[in-house]
């Protein structure tokens, strides 16, 4: 009786969940994601020479999102059907492929935004005028070719099965072990080395701009504060739930294929979709690294902390009139 009603817990799943959240969240995500992301291709062009060799990381980091975003719409009506997939098992791969090409992409290229702006603050006179935009390009090209390879293994797993033509974010059942290997390797290498290297560049610059008292090293100072502020919502927010619960979720699937089942498994489903959403979230969010690039905005709120300390100006007093 006890192991008929833990069983119940492991398989009683809520559909109506992802129907629900996961169509409205990609909606609004297509939307402000679109937006953000052509605001700031227009940013990109408009500030070409001003931004520095970053603006090829932004561009290539602009692209990954919009392949992504215009996948959200078969994503949506994915949902609302119910989680049946009407568009085939190929174009079903092409989705989840570029799913986790713009995932992996994302955190690629803004692990390179990062490296450049530590070299630059911490060795500006050794990388000045040494590092051009070719090996920008170059750097951006090896980043491509490899989040291509990461991610290209994805691509041979079956994603369709049943009369329902469900699209699964990793495989079927018959798979799901090898995919659990492929999964572990995919984070250690695409998630948790370059979060390494960000901790390690960010905590340096940290060190080296706490000693500096300059008023000139006061922009140094917001550029790198303004930076961290976004990969700390984007790795907490997108990028570390993804990876935590898509992993726990293939674990669960292997315990119910071997008969094993806890209470909370029927929780990892929701958790699963949610960060999903989450990770999507990442192209609406982007766009702040390169709409915030600019030295007018730090320009901007400098003059404006200035103003406050000096306080309102005094009007001045005009003559009185002798009647």
């Amino acid at each position: 009786m006890v192991a008929n009603k833990t069983a119940s817990f492991c398989f009683k799943v809520n559909f109506e969940f992802p129907k629900i959240f996961s169509s409205t969240a990609f909606c609004i995500i297509f939307i402000f994601g679109l937006l953000g992301n052509c605001w700031g291709l227009k940013s990109i062009f408009t500030n070409w020479r001003k931004l520095g060799n970053i603006k090829i990381f932004a561009l290539n980091l602009c692209i990954a999102d919009i392949l992504h975003l215009l996948t959200l719409p078969f994503w949506v009506t994915y949902q609302v059907q119910g989680q049946k997939w009407i568009f085939g098992q190929p174009f079903c791969k092409i989705t989840r492929f570029l799913f986790n090409t713009n995932l992996y992409g994302s955190i690629g290229f803004l692990t390179c935004i990062s490296v450049y702006r530590y070299l630059g603050i911490v060795y500006p006179l050794k990388v000045k005028g040494r590092i051009k935009v070719c090996h920008s390009v170059g750097i951006s090209a090896l980043v491509w070719i490899m989040v291509l390879l990461q991610c290209l293994p994805d691509v041979f797993f079956d994603k369709t099965f049943g009369k329902r033509d469900k699209c699964y974010d990793s495989t079927t059942d018959q798979s799901v072990g090898s995919y659990l290997t492929y999964s572990i390797i995919l984070t250690v290498t695409g998630f948790l080395i370059p979060l390494v290297l960000i901790v390690c560049c960010y905590g340096h610059m940290a060190v080296i701009l706490a000693t500096k008292k300059d008023i000139g090293d006061t922009t140094l100072k917001l550029k790198c504060l303004r930076l961290v502020v976004i990969l700390a919502v984007l790795f907490s927010v997108c990028f570390i739930p993804i990876h935590i619960f898509r992993n726990l979720n293939l674990m669960t699937r292997i315990s119910k294929i071997n008969k094993v089942c806890k209470t909370w498994y029927s929780n990892m489903y929701v958790a699963r979709h949610v960060s999903e959403g989450l990770a999507s979230l990442n192209s609406a969010i982007n766009p702040l690294v390169y709409l915030l690039n600019s030295d007018e905005l730090l320009k901007r709120f400098l003059n404006l902390g200035r103003k406050r300390q000096e306080g309102p100006s005094l009007p001045e007093l005009s003559p009185m009139r002798s009647t």
